[in-house]
């Protein structure tokens, strides 16, 4: 999926959130985005503040590669970790909406 596929994606979703008053869970929901998000972040602060790397590469799928994963089995493992964590925010959501 190229650049424009997943911004619509995510900007669909961000406005979804919004329209349910989810927003907070949203982070839960895409656990996925915000490792890789996460990882780049620290990569370029520690690089900036001390000189080395905490990535052989990043973003963390590419780290990832590096390591001699294949790229199925990584694609494999954040289905895995995306399925279950939207499956959480799920839940989360469900639960705050009959209290």
């Amino acid at each position: 999926m190229g650049d424009t596929g997943a911004m619509s994606l995510g900007i669909t979703l961000g406005v979804i959130a919004m329209l349910t008053n989810a927003a907070l869970i949203l982070p839960i929901i895409g656990l996925v985005f915000v490792i890789e998000s996460l990882s780049s972040i620290s990569q370029a602060l520690s690089k900036k503040i001390r000189g080395k790397k905490i990535f052989l590469s990043s973003p963390i799928h590419h780290h990832l590669e590096a390591l001699g994963w294949p790229e199925p089995k990584i694609v494999m493992r954040f289905w895995v970790i995306a399925g279950i964590s939207s499956g959480l925010g799920l839940i989360v959501f469900l639960l705050d909406k009959n209290v």
